[in-house]
């Protein structure tokens, strides 16, 4: 569990962890990022803050979701700076 700042979102800060996690490898491209149920148990986040991260993440065009089975990394995803647009 992180330790959380109180001045921004808790929605923000599990997406910064999930986003570095992504640039660093630990998700590479093509395999699932945590569910909703596992960032609700890694994060202590309610499954609304997590639905709202897997959002995110999705919109910033690092992860799809595949109906029924998960999130997962975008081809090309690793190592890229969501910051820089690369």
């Amino acid at each position: 569990m992180i330790e959380f700042v109180p001045d921004i979102p808790r929605w923000r800060q599990v997406a910064e962890v999930v986003r570095g996690r992504i640039a660093d490898g630990t998700y590479p491209p093509r395999t699932r990022v945590p569910s909703v149920v596992q960032l609700t148990a890694e994060f202590g986040i309610a499954n609304a803050t997590a639905h709202k991260v897997l959002r995110a993440l999705r919109e910033e065009g690092l992860t799809y979701t595949e109906p029924g089975l998960g999130s997962f990394v975008t081809q090309g995803s690793q190592g890229s700076d969501p910051a820089s647009g690369a």
